[in-house]
């Protein structure tokens, strides 16, 4: 992990850790260091973790279907699995 990803690599590994801890998504933290955040636009159903700086783990869920508030947003508290897509600096893009 260390090759691949650097300075990153410790924090990658403790986000892992905490993503396989919680029992659903609402569970990870909304702050420091975890910083879990929806993404929007393009990404609406994605969401993101902070690694280092602009650093983040990008995810989605993986259920289908979506679990939905009554509302349209995404229930975190139904969430239960997720997906890993990339490690990215998205602000670059």
């Amino acid at each position: 992990m260390k090759r691949a990803y650097g300075e990153r690599a410790q924090a990658l590994k403790n986000r892992l850790t905490v993503l396989d801890a919680v029992e659903k998504l609402a569970d990870v933290p909304k702050g420091p260091p975890d910083w879990l955040e929806q993404l929007t636009g393009n990404r609406d159903e994605q969401f993101s973790v902070v690694l280092n700086k602009n650093w983040r783990l990008i995810f989605e869920i993986d259920q289908n279907p979506i679990p939905r508030l009554p509302d349209g947003g995404i229930d975190l508290n139904s969430v239960t699995a997720i997906c890993v897509i990339e490690v990215v600096d998205y602000h670059k893009r």
